[in-house]
């Protein structure tokens, strides 16, 4: 948790990175072009911290929600930086107007005011454009498997994996005309697989319409998709996750 002695933070976020240090995992691998991208984002947000409690509002927010609000907004605070309130509302189904509104109370509740209310449908086109790029990399696919397929500890590779690209690519556009059945596509991301990974799935139809978008969408990106490209949209600089998301 975020501790303060004398106005100077203490505990695990004591040990964060600064903004600029760009913190690396084993493997992560650095360009030119990280740099040139590194440079942008600190001109952008002065060399602040940013951080972002992003919720999707399916429903009342629980005791766990209200730590993560403490620690990202807290975090902020603290370090004279900002955060951010994003909805991650990319599940239309579960999602209701309510939950919206309850989640900014229980912020303000709390005792903080987000620097910016966003949704993560804000970003549905870029979003899809950059998954288009993605397949034209080969970096994507269209897959045909259903959940029960990919489900549990190191399934094989889907067999569609090594489809062409211009097949993949004309799929997934006829997936978002609505060309395709809800469940008999979905968008998947290569990964390294190594043991226990396998590729995520970055776009799924869901023949419902949005409480923001209307019928614009019948498909939907996952949050594994979204999550870290509106980070990067939003120029956040410490994307602090629980550890169920330690693995991906």
């Amino acid at each position: 948790m975020t501790e303060e002695t004398n106005g100077v933070i203490v505990g695990e976020a004591a040990r964060f990175h600064k903004p600029g240090e760009n913190y690396k995992t084993d493997g992560y691998v650095v360009t030119n072009h990280t740099h040139t991208l590194l440079k942008e984002h600190l001109a952008t947000t002065g060399g602040k911290v940013v951080t972002r409690f992003p919720p999707e509002p399916n429903g009342i927010l629980h005791i766990g929600h209200a730590k993560a609000i403490n620690f990202n907004f807290g975090y902020a605070k603290k370090t004279g930086g900002i955060c951010y309130l994003r909805y991650d509302d990319t599940n239309p189904e579960a999602e209701e107007a309510r939950f919206f509104d309850a989640i900014l109370d229980m912020v303000r509740w709390l005792g903080f005011e987000p620097y910016k209310v966003t949704y993560a449908s804000d970003n549905f086109q870029q979003l899809y454009e950059w998954a288009l790029k993605l397949i034209d990399l080969n970096l994507c696919y269209v897959c045909h498997q259903g959940p029960e397929e990919i489900k549990g500890f190191n399934p094989p590779p889907s067999p569609w994996r090594d489809r062409p690209i211009e097949e993949s690519r004309n799929l997934f556009i006829d997936m978002k005309n609505g060309k395709l059945e809800e469940g008999s596509a979905t968008l998947r991301m290569k990964l390294t697989l190594e043991d226990g990974k396998q590729d995520p799935v970055a776009y799924r139809i869901k023949m419902v319409p949005h409480h923001r978008t209307g019928e614009t969408w019948c498909i939907y990106p996952t949050y594994d998709y979204t999550h870290c490209l509106c980070d990067s949209i939003e120029n956040i600089t410490h994307s602090l996750c629980t550890k169920e998301f330690q693995s991906r």
